[in-house]
């Protein structure tokens, strides 16, 4: 999320410097070039690299800034525990070489009461700065233009704090919307948890379809057709990447463990590549079989594989199936995925793990596991 939003503010002529603590990203942003995938992004990027647009590993490029935005979020552990101190921690590395007057934004997910940590932590530091929490609010794959339309969501405790991130975010906006800091933070937690339990719903009516043999996508449209009140129910899919779970367990957390939706929510999205491959174990006999995954990215079109769940459903799958292969085209240089011939080629059945947009003209003789409805062909299983 830093990236795109650097390049957006570099794009509207604003000076731009980015500090980082990985040397290959910045590297690559030196050279010109995107270190992932991000529709518009390249573009930008060699507009503004070298310009007004610098990268750095060094701290210091920070003390000549007037807005320092922090895009850090607040990450779970194994046991979807969060970490309230992770951005703390980051606001401490950099406060050495913070000075006075600066605006400080706070970007990306934190939990509830860590802006209020971080203005203590500063002011407990004796520097006067002001400080904001405004959440990132974009798609991943849609930053590049949702930046520039999404009216921003500004969490500040002062007027001055968020008279200054409105300005700042101004250049890129029209509209601004102000919360307290702790308004903004709740915002942003129930804005990727209802995301994540309507993707569960859709889950959990998939399987009651699909379990009394019948196809839920075309129930779905069908119900869906010129019906504005059920326009938002999604179809089925694997509810993945780096957000949604874990701002779902974040914001139980904050509530002291009590959120059912989000538990339940967890069990079914979690759940669905083990219901996919149980149900391709009563339908075909792995053991004897090699199955292929197409598509290992969490989401279509991307190269971002964190907590994808075709990862999950290949380590079910190596369990049960006599084989395994992956592919994803979006990563050609990973070493364990094949070419998607090579996959066709080798596989007894396939599943489309990731509903990238190329494999909606999958052509093979092989049977096809789409719980996307990216085909074409229904999405039973």
């Amino acid at each position: 999320m830093g990236l795109p939003l650097a390049l957006a503010f570099a794009s509207t002529g604003l000076e731009v410097a980015i500090f980082d603590v990985d040397a290959d990203a910045v590297a690559a942003v030196q050279a010109g070039r995107m270190p992932f995938r991000e529709e518009g992004a390249d573009e930008v990027l060699a507009k503004v690299g070298g310009r007004n647009l610098s990268a750095s590993t060094d701290p210091r490029t920070v003390a000549s800034a007037e807005n320092v935005v922090f895009v850090v979020g607040t990450p779970v552990d194994e046991h979807l525990n969060p970490d309230p101190a992770a951005v703390p921690d980051a606001v401490a590395a950099l406060a050495p070489h913070l000075r006075d007057g600066q605006l400080v934004v706070l970007r990306s997910t934190l939990f509830p009461g860590v802006t209020a940590m971080v203005e203590r932590q500063l002011a407990a530091s004796g520097l006067d700065v002001d400080v904001a929490f405004c959440p990132e609010r974009i798609a991943e794959g849609r930053a590049m233009t949702e930046l520039f339309e999404l009216p921003q969501i500004v969490g500040g405790r002062s007027r001055r704090a968020v008279d200054r991130a409105a300005k700042l975010f101004s250049a890129l906006v029209a509209e601004t919307v102000t919360l307290l800091p702790e308004e903004a933070e709740l915002a942003k937690l129930f804005t990727n948890s209802w995301r994540y339990l309507k993707f569960a719903a859709a889950n959990q009516l998939y399987r009651i379809a699909n379990d009394y043999g019948l196809d839920y996508e075309r129930i779905r449209s069908a119900l869906a057709y010129n019906y504005p009140r059920a326009a938002d129910l999604p179809g089925a899919g694997f509810t993945a990447g780096p957000c949604l779970l874990k701002d779902t367990m974040q914001l139980a957390a904050f509530n002291n463990n009590d959120f059912l939706l989000g538990h339940a929510s967890m069990t079914i999205n979690e759940g669905l590549p083990l219901y996919v491959a149980d149900r391709m174990s009563k339908r075909w006999d792995l053991a004897s079989m090699t199955v292929g995954i197409a598509g290992m990215s969490f989401k279509a079109d991307s190269d971002d594989v964190r907590s994808s769940l075709s990862y999950k459903l290949r380590r079910i799958l190596r369990f049960r199936a006599a084989r395994v292969v992956c592919s994803d085209h979006h990563r050609p240089d990973d070493p364990e995925l094949v070419p998607l011939p090579t996959l066709l080629a080798e596989s007894d059945v396939v599943v489309i793990g990731a509903p990238h947009d190329a494999y909606r003209h999958l052509r093979t003789d092989k049977p096809v596991v789409d719980i996307w409805g990216l085909t074409g062909n229904g999405v039973m299983v």
